[in-house]
């Protein structure tokens, strides 16, 4: 059996753990357990809100939520021996829900509180709740649909060093101010009225949370980087920055489509990771290593009929023609598939969150053939109970006789 060297009390708030959770990035913040290479243990998570978002028909609480309170995660754990310079293997040997929570939400943000990948196409807070059913999950507010989960931690890293987080704070900051007023913003700059930072105490904890990495993007430490291949039988190498590493790790996905195009995306749970650690000595010089590198579980659910979307680099809107632009591409192709599924039944919002929760595949088909990137979306045909297939019938429009919550 693992050892257990995170727990979690859903009862409980994150702030009122005995063993203080962390929702900011800091070298500062104090290990709270020590691994040893070899050895399996099991860090329990909470869900990425923290219990902000509850298993019911209205997504007010989509709408509400705090987004300077997320990203609660379990650590930062130290491994014995790791230093700066090396790489932090990270084997991640199995997943699960909480056994006293067996559901999760996916959401689609507000615009003017994060918003997603299409939030000028969806600009109002809507939620979906999905029930597990072993490897299986589904939906009361997306009929239609079943399928197996890629559980994983959508974010999961080490700390950075002071170098690193100074960097990182010049450069977003600069981004921020090349349009200060945007909503959303360009990036989220720290914020310290709600930073949890661990163990850490009085003015070292205050003063460390004005200049802490909040957790909303990936880094060159790993963080927030939401791969659906980081499931079980997956390997991480993370560069190490501090002393012993600061591995950290939550936001715990049942599934998840390519590019957790919905934000509050995947299918979002409390859980439990179980892992072993170990440490390449020099690696990040040995192997020019500057971001993680990883290799994917061999344990992917199986599929073999795919319907494909394409995406070109041309605004939907106006018509506009970008050069090479792959963000445009993938939105481009995420709408393709969207109107295509509502010609069945489905809400826009309904066939968005599809997208973000299924383990649909994405891809850069072409990037090098000007002007236009070529961009693919593949949605498994099998998750569905009705055949969606193109034929000389047309579409058979379904009567589902639901959709996803709403805002009162």
């Amino acid at each position: 059996m693992p050892q257990t060297v995170f727990s979690v009390d859903l009862n409980k708030a994150p702030e009122d753990h005995a063993i203080k959770t962390h929702n900011r990035w800091h070298p500062d913040i104090p290990m709270v357990e020590y691994l040893k290479p070899g050895r399996t243990y099991r860090v329990e998570c909470h869900d990425w809100t923290g219990g902000q978002i509850g298993n019911n028909n209205s997504a007010n609480d989509v709408r509400d939520v705090d987004l300077t309170r997320v990203h609660y995660l379990s650590g930062p754990f130290g491994v014995d021996g790791a230093e700066p310079g090396d790489l932090l293997v990270v084997d991640i040997l199995d997943l699960g829900a909480k056994p006293d929570s067996e559901w999760g939400f996916n959401g689609l943000f507000a615009k003017e509180n994060g918003g997603g990948f299409l939030t000028e196409h969806y600009p109002e807070a809507s939620k979906s709740c999905w029930d597990f059913h072993g490897i299986y999950t589904t939906s009361r507010h997306i009929p239609g649909v079943r399928y197996p989960g890629i559980i994983h931690p959508g974010l999961i890293g080490c700390l950075p060093d002071h170098k690193l987080l100074a960097e990182a704070n010049r450069r977003e900051a600069a981004l921020v101010a090349t349009d200060p007023a945007r909503v959303p913003p360009l990036a989220a700059l720290p914020y310290a009225d709600t930073a949890l930072m661990g163990q850490m105490k009085g003015d070292a904890a205050r003063t460390a949370a004005a200049e802490a990495w909040r957790t909303v993007p990936p880094r060159e430490h790993g963080g927030n980087c939401d791969i659906k291949n980081l499931s079980r039988g997956s390997k991480v190498y993370f560069p190490v920055y501090v002393k012993g590493g600061g591995l950290s790790m939550g936001d715990i996905h049942f599934s998840q489509g390519d590019g957790e195009i919905t934000f509050c995306g995947a299918i979002e749970m409390a859980g439990w990771v179980d892992i072993s650690v170990d440490v390449i000595k020099g690696g990040m010089a040995k192997y020019g290593v500057i971001n993680p590198i990883f290799k994917p579980s061999p344990i992917d659910p199986h599929f073999d009929d795919y319907l494909i979307f394409e995406g070109i680099s041309v605004d939907e809107h106006t018509g506009e023609q970008y050069y090479l632009d792959a963000h445009v591409a993938y939105r481009r192709a995420c709408l393709n598939a969207i109107e295509y599924l509502k010609k069945f039944g489905y809400s826009g919002e309904q066939a968005y969150m599809i997208l973000g929760t299924a383990p649909v595949e994405g891809r850069i088909a072409g990037i090098v053939d000007i002007p236009n990137v070529c961009a693919t979306l593949a949605i498994p045909t099998a998750i569905f109970d009705f055949d969606i297939n193109p034929n000389a019938l047309g579409p058979k429009k379904q009567d589902f006789k639901a959709d996803v919550a709403k805002t009162s």
